[in-house]
């Protein structure tokens, strides 16, 4: 009964940050968006424009997160990707012009007007079930009485209350009132996002579309990330292994001129060209463990992320919680790089003295996640050229997600998914 009453509380009082957010700034925002929207054929609203609409993107995950936190409730977000804005009036224009043909904008427009007016009466009642018995107790206290000589008329819901003891049953009314906003305002918030949702949420035709333009955009990261890799190999080759083993077969060559002239000097050159050919073979095998690391491919994922923690110079704890199939084998390479990623990130960047790595599989969402934790000095953000925005193509390239927690400070959380099936 305690959590029900606490929970009751707690929604009225969320109701009411809900329907005043709607009063001030949700009218505030339609109506600029409608003003400066209607302004665009003499040209002030080409330049106003983009900026409320910004506004209104900024306000509408606003409560997509009041979701996530409150309820547990997943908004996706719909907006399409926009270029980088350019200055001068040909700038503003584009920009312009790609807000308000990006279907997501109008129906931001529209949870605006809902959320003002339906939306905000359903949260408005939350708090008023609460509050509605102190104005029954100030009724039955006396005030009915000049209010009822000043000409009557006075209602108490559906109580008309002309008599003190019409002013006592209006308080019991109050009390009910309050009663039932305990037990029903939980679920009067959540039908106040429900019709976010419903509006918020992209149609099937926009996530076709962002899928569409995502799958476009990890292609050609994923051909681009293959063209650098490949060029790194053939760096290394040339500059590493290659040069070795032509500076062996020269080696080679002069100890057949010297091996009967000078048979001393000629075993100093082949002591020399075996030194050189071990550091060859040594970095031809990290050059294989580079592209696809064997003890990933003999004992699976979970073994090789702890192989790989030995090697760092900080401790690492690694929890592994998979089951016994496994993913296919782009996956898991993608995955181990990510977290060897992660994990020289934690090092190099955050300067942790410790890391956690979690390593699981949800057979309901039907994705490995992996989460990178360092006490670190925080502040790790995703963008600006960062390793991290690499780590984020890497994983687009299967559809997968990052995302990153890291107050200034620390510590600093990286949560990878990667949806895939085990085999």
């Amino acid at each position: 009964m305690v959590t029900r009453i606490r929970a009751g509380l707690l929604a009225g009082g969320r109701g009411f940050g809900l329907s005043t957010s709607a009063m001030a700034v949700g009218i505030f925002l339609f109506t600029l968006a409608v003003v400066s929207i209607a302004l665009i054929p003499v040209g002030v609203g080409v330049f106003t424009t983009p900026a409320v609409l910004d506004a209104v993107r900024v306000y509408a995950n606003r409560r997509r997160s009041l979701a996530r936190e409150w309820l547990g409730m997943e908004i996706a977000v719909p907006y399409r990707a926009l270029p980088r804005e350019r200055a001068g009036v040909s700038g503003a224009a584009e920009r312009c012009r790609l807000l308000l043909k990006d279907p997501a904008t109008w129906r931001d427009l529209q949870w605006l007007f809902v959320d003002m007016t339906a939306g905000g009466l359903v949260a408005a009642l939350a708090p008023a079930l609460l509050l509605y018995s102190v104005w029954g107790t100030v009724l039955a206290a006396g005030v009915w009485k000049p209010i009822d000589e000043a000409g009557g008329g006075l209602w108490f819901t559906f109580l008309h209350v002309t008599s003190q003891s019409t002013a006592f049953l209006a308080a019991l009314l109050g009390i009910a009132y309050t009663v039932l906003g305990l037990f029903v305002n939980p679920a009067l918030i959540r039908a106040n996002f429900a019709m976010s949702r419903s509006l918020l949420s992209p149609t099937r035709e926009q996530a076709l579309a962002l899928r569409v333009e995502r799958l476009t955009e990890t292609r050609h990261d994923a051909v681009d990330t293959s063209a650098a890799e490949l060029r790194r190999i053939e760096r290394d080759l040339h500059d590493g292994a290659q040069a070795r083993l032509v500076a062996v077969g020269m080696s080679l060559g002069t100890v057949e001129a010297l091996i009967e002239k000078d048979p001393a000097q000629a075993k100093a050159l082949l002591a020399r060209a075996r030194e050189s050919s071990a550091e060859a073979l040594t970095e031809l095998r990290d050059l294989v463990r580079g592209i696809h690391p064997p003890v990933l491919a003999e004992r699976g994922l979970g073994d090789a992320v702890r192989a790989l923690a030995l090697r760092l110079p900080v401790p690492v704890e690694v929890d592994v919680q998979l089951p016994a199939g496994r993913a296919d084998a782009p996956v898991e390479s993608a995955a181990y790089f990510a977290v060897s990623e992660a994990l020289t990130n934690a090092v190099k960047h955050a300067e942790a003295d410790r890391i956690w790595v979690d390593l699981s599989y949800s057979y309901e969402s039907g994705a490995l996640r992996i989460t990178v934790t360092d006490d670190g000095h925080g502040g790790a953000r995703v963008g600006g050229g960062s390793g991290l925005s690499g780590l984020e193509r890497r994983l687009g390239t299967f559809d997968g997600v990052l995302a990153v927690s890291s107050p200034v400070g620390g510590p600093t959380m990286v949560t990878m998914e990667i949806p895939c099936a085990l085999s």
